[in-house]
């Protein structure tokens, strides 16, 4: 669908392209990006130390911007840097997509609708919100996404289809928010964080590609893609919910060593001994000290995650006194 169709947003987009390797892919996506989608667009590569020609045809293509690394930083470093880059370059949205052909450039103005319409200040691209567009990608793939998808929804008490995919439209407001910490990828992280921070994220349903071009890729394998993904998830349950982190383990474990002990206890007053259950004793007493103190442990993670409120609240201030003399359009789509 061309993007004159789509309503056109009055101000300045950035589209970051975080790239490793994709001399294959990348000449004709940035091709393909509608420049008549805003008032102003620019392309910004960010290269991940590639060893191909990227670099060299993302300049033919006419990118507007290219920041490398020296070296391959890992995509969640990458776009954390793009983000920045972004907003140092005035950005009023950021449009983030991937280099290896799998999203369609002339999608972009679907994704600025939300924007535009002040309904959202996180837009996603969906692959399986509608079950017409859905891709074909390997079974394996596509249950993962739909676990991951189950555990955050669980996690964030919120109903998305889709929380892997990379091609989303951020606000400046929401891209000067984000506080990321994961060197292997973004994409659970920045749900989490901007859930947390309570704002508003929609999801477009897009047609795209199941299978890459490109050579880059975030999942070279399930497991330990999974186990990753997982660690993220975990950290920011840590961080984010320290007394159901900590604290309800620790309620669990002491509620059950003073249940048992509570029954060993009555038994004592009718038998007057606690044979032959020495050894449970000893459980019970292990369990509430250690519950004890996981209900401790989250009471200072508790406070220290206060504390990580005002730091962030301090760095957005910052950035915020920072970008916004760097030459930013004062439009409002």
């Amino acid at each position: 669908m061309k993007s004159n169709q789509y309503q056109k947003y009055a101000g300045k987009v950035i589209v970051m392209i975080p790239a490793y390797n994709e001399e294959r892919t990348i000449y004709q996506l940035i091709k393909d990006i509608p420049r008549d989608c805003a008032q102003r667009v620019e392309v910004l590569l960010i290269d991940d130390g590639s060893k191909d020609r990227t670099v060299e045809l993302a300049k033919s293509a006419k990118a507007d911007h290219i920041l490398r690394h020296k070296f391959n930083q890992g995509l969640g470093v990458t776009f954390k840097d793009g983000i920045d880059q972004a907003l140092k370059m005035g950005a009023d949205v950021i449009i983030n997509i991937d280099a290896d052909g799998q999203f369609n450039a002339q999608d972009i103005p679907k994704l600025l609708q939300p924007i535009i319409n002040e309904k959202a200040e996180m837009v996603t691209c969906s692959r399986f919100k509608d079950d017409k567009l859905i891709p074909k990608m390997p079974l394996i793939k596509r249950f993962g996404n739909k676990i991951f998808a189950k555990i955050l929804n669980t996690f964030l008490n919120t109903n998305f289809y889709d929380t892997q995919c990379g091609f989303r439209a951020y606000t400046r407001e929401a891209a000067m928010n984000l506080t990321l910490f994961g060197k292997f990828t973004y994409t659970q992280e920045v749900f989490i964080d901007l859930v947390k921070k309570r704002f508003r994220i929609a999801e477009i349903p897009c047609k795209v590609a199941g299978q890459r071009q490109g050579k880059s890729r975030v999942v070279r394998n399930v497991l330990s893609y999974g186990f990753k993904v997982s660690l993220i998830i975990i950290r920011s349950t840590r961080d984010y919910e320290p007394m159901k982190f900590f604290g309800f383990p620790g309620a669990l474990m002491m509620g059950l060593g003073t249940l048992s002990s509570l029954i060993l206890f009555i038994r004592w007053i009718f038998t007057s001994h606690f044979d032959p259950f020495m050894i449970i004793i000893y459980a019970n007493i292990f369990l509430i000290i250690i519950g004890a103190l996981f209900v401790v442990l989250g009471l200072i993670a508790d406070m220290l995650e206060r504390n990580r409120q005002l730091q962030e609240e301090a760095i957005y201030r910052l950035k915020k006194s920072e970008y916004n003399n760097n030459g930013k359009f004062n439009h409002k789509g």
